[in-house]
């Protein structure tokens, strides 16, 4: 008995994760079935047709709720998948909101691009029909032959690894994203010890993160800066994690009189409405410390100082108000959303901070930015760099190198073979070579479309 595993999106990339798996018996499961970002729009996949036949796909399961693992779900219900769709409840609720706000920025850029819709917010009501909910460490057949078994991972609420098994206990796991462990919100990522191979994320395989005892210190000094240099903060923030950390850590630096108490402005609609799912699931999601924080106190999101701007008219009044003043925006990476808007406003001005808490794909305008580019295009304009722009990479909400390496030390013995994947190409050379140095164990760089037999004497190119 065999399982066999092609990366078709993921391989040599860090963003469109899209992994089939297919068991001995035929049976076919998809994981995760996201957009390719960070490239110009005219040379993305995402409007290519699947290289599978969508139709055959028994069933699929969501690592979490980010739209380069959720994004073409839908386009997936177009092409003809009738099967269920599995994942935890706080990624249900993301996803929806996720998939209904790339809807609506797909069809603005069809039109503006002339080009066909790649999907509308029917086909995301679709796809939401044919979500069947299920939890951590639960076991579920979910495929003739092949079931399922979800861990926590750490990186965004809701977000997990999945272990899949056949009949004969052969198994093969994807860790999806794993998190920057640990944090102030979500419990430490686990590892996986019954699977024969995996295949982990490697963004930052090739780096480390400042300690993460002094980020809150870093952001802090930061910020302090930046209000001293007078002008707007921009932060070009996620909307799903680092949005809620953000607000987390105002909110303690303020109240203990570290940090200036001066407007902070979330102006993201999709932020607004992922915050109050994480003040919906936190309860029972969060690490058992900050659920204890919450039974205290409540909101932990909220502060006086913060004004949530859903509305047009609410998000172009933030410019009346004088600085200094902080913006949360999206999109993380300056592609697109309300943080455009500010960027042409603020960052010819020397006296405005561009703070980056995430991280930045290549090509895209927080990369050029982050770069030192003196201009970038943003938007269909040309906006000159005037603006200080600052990182702070200990904020991401990925696993550095010796977080992964660490994570693959946890899976041993039993997991014979890893898969570094979802990263830049020189990460995952990178992270595959310090696995293998470190432990003796066999280490890929799968390529896109390359089919890998999995088995309980070893891994083989088929």
């Amino acid at each position: 008995m065999s399982l066999r595993f092609t990366p078709y999106g993921g391989a040599d990339t860090v963003t469109g994760s899209n992994f089939l798996i297919e068991g001995s018996t035929g049976s076919k499961i998809l994981v995760d079935c996201g957009i390719e970002q960070g490239r110009d729009f005219s040379e993305k996949a995402m409007y290519a047709p699947f290289p599978f036949d969508a139709s055959k796909i028994d069933a699929m399961v969501l690592t979490h709720a980010h739209l380069d693992h959720v994004g073409r779900c839908p386009k997936l219900i177009k092409e003809g998948f009738t099967g269920k769709a599995y994942m935890t409840p706080p990624t249900r609720d993301l996803a929806e909101l996720i998939m209904r706000d790339s809807a609506n920025i797909l069809r603005q850029d069809a039109e503006r691009h002339h080009l066909p819709l790649l999907y509308t917010d029917e086909d995301v009501t679709k796809f939401l029909a044919q979500v069947e909910l299920l939890d951590y460490h639960v076991e579920k057949e979910i495929a003739p032959g092949l079931s399922i078994y979800l861990r926590n991972t750490g990186h965004i609420l809701g977000s997990c690894s999945v272990r899949i098994k056949d009949a004969s206990g052969v198994s093969m796991a994807f860790t999806g994203d794993l998190g920057n462990s640990p944090s102030p919100l979500l419990p430490d990522f686990e590892p996986i010890p019954d699977a024969d191979a995996i295949l982990m994320e490697s963004v930052y395989g090739d780096r480390t993160h400042p300690h993460l005892s002094d980020r809150v210190g870093q952001l802090r000094d930061t910020i302090k800066r930046a209000i001293a240099r007078g002008g707007t903060v921009l932060i070009p923030s996620f909307s799903m994690e680092r949005t809620q950390l953000m607000l987390y850590e105002f909110s303690n630096l303020m109240e203990s009189g570290e940090m200036s108490k001066i407007p902070v402005f979330l102006d993201s609609p999709l932020a607004i409405n992922v915050t109050a799912v994480y003040e919906k699931w936190g309860p029972k999601y969060f690490k058992q410390d900050t659920q204890d924080e919450i039974k205290r106190e409540g909101d932990i999101f909220n502060f006086p100082f913060l004004k949530m701007t859903p509305s047009h008219q609410e998000s172009e009044a933030i410019g009346e108000t004088g600085d200094p003043k902080i913006i949360l925006a999206g999109a993380g990476m300056s592609h697109g959303g309300r943080i455009g808007f500010h960027e042409a406003r603020y960052l010819p001005l020397a006296t405005t901070t561009l703070v980056m808490v995430g991280y930045q794909a290549p090509g895209s305008p927080g990369r050029l930015m982050q770069d030192g580019a003196p201009e970038v295009r943003l938007g269909g304009r040309l906006v000159r760099i005037k603006a200080k722009v600052e990182t702070l990479s200990g904020w991401s909400a990925h696993a550095d190198r010796d977080e992964l390496v660490k994570f693959a030390e946890g899976c041993l013995p039993n997991t014979k073979t890893f898969f570094a994947a979802l990263g830049e190409p020189s990460a995952e050379r990178f992270l595959a070579q310090r696995i293998h140095d470190s432990f003796g164990v066999r280490t890929i760089v799968p390529g896109a479309g390359e089919t890998w037999e999995i088995t309980k004497e070893g891994v083989t190119k088929a």
